[in-house]
């Protein structure tokens, strides 16, 4: 039995941006765009309404932006994936969206297979994060001093949750994980899908984030 499609709800206030982007993943049967939403405030309503897998949201915005419409979406359906698809990779930007529980990051000069992938991957539950943007991750990450690791890290998360959730702050897929832990990608699944659980996250990027500022990942572990 073939899985359902992935159901994509496309914010952007640019109408031929929202176009362009709709025909693109059209292309691909195992897409559906569900909704389109111009601002922050119709894309909260929208996805609680219609319930998409995948949300495509742009930053900047009249009325609530992305950020903020990250925040609210994510209190509300925290399993939702947002990926957010922009043209600014200001600082400011990427960690308050990161923050605010995006599970990627991508700049609209995205090839068009980078994009695909990328609703492919949020969608299963991994992280994506455009090259630049990445360095950016890394090097603030890099710049800070290296909290001391809590002992809460072994109260909320096992041992192979531990392990998995490291080697996913790599940014290796889930086959990867389950190909170096010598497990299945069912079983990397149900560890990440308990980890998020536990720390009341709704993306791997969130987990990676949450574990790094409170010492259980080295900042050196993403590099």
């Amino acid at each position: 039995m073939d899985n359902p499609p992935i159901r994509i709800l496309l914010v952007d206030d640019h109408p031929v941006v929202r176009k362009g982007t709709r025909d693109l993943l059209e292309m691909h049967p195992d897409f559906e765009v569900i909704g389109e939403a111009s601002d922050g405030l119709e894309a909260v309503e929208l996805s609680g309404r219609l319930q998409p897998n995948v949300i495509l949201m742009d930053v900047s915005m009249p009325g609530l932006n992305g950020i903020e419409a990250t925040k609210r979406i994510k209190a509300q359906q925290p399993g939702v994936a947002v990926l957010v698809l922009t043209s600014y990779d200001d600082d400011a930007y990427v960690f308050a969206l990161l923050e605010a529980g995006a599970a990627g990051y991508l700049l609209k000069n995205a090839r068009e297979d980078e994009l695909t992938h990328a609703v492919r991957a949020v969608a299963g539950g991994e992280s994506v994060l455009h090259p630049s943007v990445a360095r950016k991750v890394l090097g603030r990450f890099a710049a800070a001093p290296n909290p001391q690791p809590s002992a809460q890290s072994e109260e909320l998360l096992s041992p192979r949750e531990l392990e998995v959730l490291r080697i996913a702050a790599t940014g290796s897929t889930n086959k990867e994980i389950a190909r170096d832990l010598e497990i299945s990608p069912r079983t990397v699944q149900v560890h990440l899908a308990n980890i998020f659980s536990k720390l009341g996250v709704g993306s791997r990027t969130e987990a990676v984030l949450y574990a790094i500022k409170r010492g259980w990942i080295d900042p050196s572990a993403l590099e």
